[in-house]
């Protein structure tokens, strides 16, 4: 079957690129930057109100939520670029098997993590790193968000699944929705009623109910599939697709909930034994890696928005189109990284400053750890836009790999090894010796698929 034959009037294999690009990664884009407003919400309010112990307790947190990223990415991305490859080909019944079994996924996943983590709340929180006078704030926040773990996984992944049914504005909706209710009520629970952990906590929770409950409404009437109850049985044929295309986001959070464990601990072992002491470095940490997961944002905002795109066009043997979708994503995310590159290292101090005050030495370490951590971060486009390519164009083991470069290869022996000699400062220079050398691996690999033949020589 040639190409245009499989694409029919499907607009992802007809419209010119750059308007496709525009349709989808924008809504994206948005997307994820009000999911990170979730917890940058959180730490704003806490930080003007709690002080460096809520913000440190958030950051010992933080391992848990993404996990629950991490479910959402292996049933999200991976139901998603499952479903369009599948569309691309002209596969209708193996599609709607491939969203159904993606949402039973999610909602099983949930709701087990949720049970563990109320089940062995405090042993977790020590596994975390979490030193003594933070424990009871930890605690605290953790055992309300939890119970909003499902509707986290769900809204984030659900989104995926939207976005790939060709309503990436939905999805943008969904996230917004919920990032408003998060920022109205942390201030009326925080700042109005003075619940302080627990307001921020509750006030999280209703937001990522208010954006699930929108999903699941969506997905029982999607655009171009009609779900029935058969599709949502798992499936080992249709489960295992999913799962083996969403390996590669999935196991990049896992990653990063690992070497965050990891920093952690080093971060209050060597803080401990340096002039900052054990809460200012994990509150910095904390705070910068929220500021951070802003410019993500735009990053993985872009490369999910590719993700329809480009699987739609390899399944449909469009390669050219691929090709000429994948350039002009890095070209945008490159820009993007300068700039942010630019805010860091010129206004870290401003930065810090929105999420309340701290002692001399706080703000000391949190301007060092924005200008040598965060280094490289005009590269760090590079490599989550090339794993979501793979994953995009059904080489999951490829995106996998690419995936793990910088958080477990790199940045997880750096962060043990560094510190030996440098003490808490070879925390800071792990993050960009990292981000070169998972770069360049990253440019390498993609310059090599992208040449090949096929992508000159197809139809567009």
């Amino acid at each position: 079957m040639e190409g245009n034959e499989r694409t029919g009037a499907n607009p992802l294999g007809t419209l010119p690129v750059q308007k496709l690009l525009l349709k989808f990664t924008v809504p994206s884009i948005i997307a994820m930057l009000t999911s990170a407003l979730y917890n940058m919400v959180d730490q704003y309010f806490i930080g003007n109100s709690v002080g460096e112990l809520g913000n440190a307790a958030t950051n010992i947190a933080f391992p848990l939520t993404t996990s629950c990223i991490a479910v959402a990415l292996l049933f999200g991305i991976g139901g998603a670029a499952a479903f369009n490859l599948a569309k691309g080909q002209g596969d209708e019944e193996s599609a709607v098997h491939y969203m159904g079994n993606s949402i039973t996924g999610m909602l099983f996943l949930g709701i087990l993590l949720t049970l563990v983590t109320q089940l062995f709340l405090r042993p977790l929180l020590v596994f975390f790193g979490t030193p003594g006078d933070v424990m009871e704030y930890a605690a605290t926040y953790v055992r309300i968000t939890s119970i909003g773990f499902p509707m986290l996984i769900f809204s984030n992944g659900g989104g995926h699944l939207i976005r790939a049914d060709g309503s990436p504005q939905f999805s943008m909706l969904c996230n917004i929705t919920g990032a408003v209710i998060n920022t109205i009520l942390d201030a009326w629970f925080v700042f109005g009623l003075h619940w302080g952990m627990a307001g921020a906590a509750w006030a999280t929770i209703i937001g990522q109910y208010a954006a699930g409950i929108m999903a699941m409404v969506y997905l029982a009437h999607a655009r171009t599939v009609t779900l029935r109850r058969r599709h949502m049985i798992l499936q080992r044929r249709y489960v295992g697709r999913v799962m083996s295309l969403g390996a590669a986001p999935c196991s990049n959070q896992i990653a990063m909930m690992v070497v965050q464990i990891v920093l952690n601990k080093s971060l209050t072992y060597y803080g401990a034994r340096s002039s900052y002491g054990e809460a200012i470095p994990l509150a910095c940490a904390g705070i910068i890696s929220k500021v951070n997961q802003v410019y993500f944002s735009f990053i993985i905002g872009l490369s999910q928005g590719l993700q329809p795109i480009v699987s739609f066009n390899y399944g449909a043997e469009k390669y050219r189109r691929v090709k000429q979708a994948c350039l002009r994503t890095a070209l945008i995310g490159l820009l993007i990284s300068i700039t942010a590159f630019g805010m860091f290292q010129l206004l870290p101090r401003q930065i810090i400053a929105l999420f309340g005050d701290g002692s001399e030495e706080y703000f000391r370490f949190a301007i060092s750890y924005f200008r040598i951590y965060l280094l490289f971060t005009f590269l760090n486009f590079v490599q989550p836009v090339t794993s979501n390519i793979f994953t995009a164009i059904g080489r999951p083991g490829m995106g996998m790999f690419l995936s793990l470069t910088r958080q477990i290869l790199f940045l997880l022996p750096l962060i043990v090894v560094l510190p030996l000699f440098l003490g808490i400062d070879g925390i800071l220079y792990a993050g960009p010796i990292a981000d070169g050398v998972a770069g360049i691996v990253s440019v390498i690999m993609i310059v090599r698929e992208l040449g090949q033949e096929k992508y000159r020589s197809s139809v567009n």
